[in-house]
Parts: C-alpha cells; structure tokens; sequence
C-alpha cells in the first residue's frame, strides 16, 4: 500500500525532471493505471481505458529498451483487466488467502444508505446506471462535526442570491425567493440563517475546510457533477467551510440540507454550493515549475487519495 501511495501522489512531481520524453509518457500512463485499479467500485469504461494505457506503456517500453526486457510480469499485466472482469476489483481478489480475505471483510456493508438501491455486477457497473439528482437532504453515512456556529445569518457570508440560485436549480417545479420579495405568491421563501461546521465526516473520513485553520490540507477535495450534456465531470475544490439549512421543500416540513461552500479554483455562482454527497475524496496539490527561468510557467499538480467508495 505504502507504494502506491507514493506513485499515485509523489512519483510524478520526484522524478519528472530527470526523465526523457518518453519516460515521463510511461510513468504518466502508469500512475493513472495504478489510481484507477485500486478504487472498489470499477467501471467498466475504466477497465478499457486501464487495458489501452497497459498496452501503450507495454509498447513505448519494447520501442525504447528492446523486446528484451519485457518481462513474464509485463504480459501478466495485459491481463489484468480481464481478470477484473471475471472477478471484480483487484482490492478484492488477490493471489493470497490471507489479502483476499481482507478484501471479502472489507466488502461488508459500510457504505451509503443510498448505494443500497443501486445495481451492481461484480461491484463495476457503467456511470449512468448510478445517477441520481441530490439536493442535499438526503441520507448519508456520516456527520456534520464540531465545533460550529449556530443561526449565521447567510448574508454574513454573502452566499443568499446563491442559495437562491442553487434550490431554483435543484428543485426545477418550485419556486424560492428572499423574504419580503413579492414576485410569486406561490414561491417559498428561505430561511435566512445556517449552521456553520468546520468538518464533516463522511462513513470513516474525516474532511475539513478553511474555516478551521489547522486542518486546511485535508480542505481540497474532489467533487461530480452532471453536466447540461449528462456526462460526468469531476472539478477541484477547496471547502470554505460545511454548513446545514433547514428549508421547508414540501411546504409541510422543515427538512436539513448538508451542504458545503467552495469559491476556491471558480469564481462565485451557484455552482460554489455543494451537497455533501457530491465529494469523490480529497486530493494532495503540488506547484511545480518545468523549468528554473524567472518567467517559467508554474504548473498544479493533483493528486487524488482514494476513498474506500466513491459518491455518484
């Protein structure tokens, strides 16, 4: 474990300047096979794009260093995707007994109450087949954590017309307005104050945001989205701080939205507004430049740290 965590998160940024051309492209295709295969839920599309990555590694390795050092091991790893498919994940079939029953205990429930529903083969299934519309109040394994601040009026953070914005969005046959707007009789308006949460725990994760200082690096994280399109995109965030709105959405009971607030990498709209249920996990960002000239570009580097389960 110990080494696919340097290679998903330090191996790019340690060794990138010491390699050609040609190395730096294998190392790259091998740090995005290492990142996909160890995640539990495996998508299909996943196993395809792994197997192609494989083979471009196999071959820019044969083209550069001759036919002679490939290896039984580099045919082996022609046909790992393949065993994925006939057994699942390889965090949960290995060559040992003894890992391979930690991989059938790590399979006991634990997960989303959520996940319950959806259909499974052999723990991958395509993305649309997960996808559901969350608007925040649904359940999740997990809790909004001390220390907090209660009844912050939501002008404080300047975040009312995006509030606003995001239920309009959210909840597409109904309306929502500010207090003492009189633009539709029929609209609900919102209450004007959260909850305001430094950390949030999501099954056994802790994630924390700017809001507590000591705990900023575990702040960026991961987060996915259904575009306009209905294609799945992943963007970067960095949690200003979680927080709860209670908001009566069936105009006969106040309900809990779990939310977080992100104006970090995107300038400020609705999209800032985020359900607990969309973060993927966290990742680690580096700053590097290619080059030592004053004027040398510098370049973000993330590296994702993989959760035990991954969010729809």
């Amino acid at each position: 474990m110990n080494i696919l965590i340097f290679i998903s998160i330090y191996a790019t940024v340690v060794f990138w300047k010491y390699l050609e051309e040609v190395d730096r492209k294998i190392l790259t295709y091998f740090v995005r096979i290492c990142h996909l295969f160890v995640n539990r839920i495996l998508e299909t599309k996943s196993l395809d794009e792994i197997h192609k990555k494989i083979v471009d590694v196999v071959t820019l390795i044969e083209k550069k260093y001759g036919r002679n050092v490939i290896t039984s091991n580099l045919h082996l790893s022609l046909h790992l995707s393949a065993y994925s498919h006939d057994f699942g994940p390889l965090y949960a079939f290995w060559y040992f007994s003894f890992e391979r029953m930690n991989g059938i205990l790590g399979s006991l429930p634990n997960s989303l109450e959520i996940l319950n529903t959806r259909q499974f083969v052999r723990s991958f299934s395509e993305m649309n087949q997960f996808e559901s519309t969350i608007s925040g109040k649904e359940p999740f394994s997990g809790e909004m954590l001390k220390p907090f601040s209660e009844n912050i009026p939501l002008s404080a953070d300047g975040i009312l017309d995006l509030m606003i914005a995001y239920y309009n969005d959210t909840y597409e046959n109904m309306k929502f307005r500010k207090p003492f707007e009189t633009d539709s009789l029929n609209s609900i308006i919102i209450p004007l104050k959260i909850n305001k949460y430094c950390h949030c725990r999501i099954s056994s994760e802790i994630f924390s945001s700017i809001f507590s200082p000591r705990h900023q690096k575990s702040s960026y994280i991961l987060a996915k989205f259904t575009s306009e399109d209905d294609s799945i995109d992943i963007y970067l965030g960095q949690i200003q701080f979680f927080f709860v709105h209670e908001i009566n959405t069936n105009r006969i009971n106040m309900e809990n939205h779990y939310l977080a607030y992100d104006t970090e990498f995107y300038s400020k709209s609705r999209d800032c507004i985020i359900p607990v249920h969309h973060i993927l996990g966290r990742f680690v960002s580096i700053k590097y430049k290619i080059s030592d000239r004053k004027n040398a570009k510098e370049y973000l580097v993330v590296n994702p740290i993989n959760r035990k389960y991954n969010l729809c």
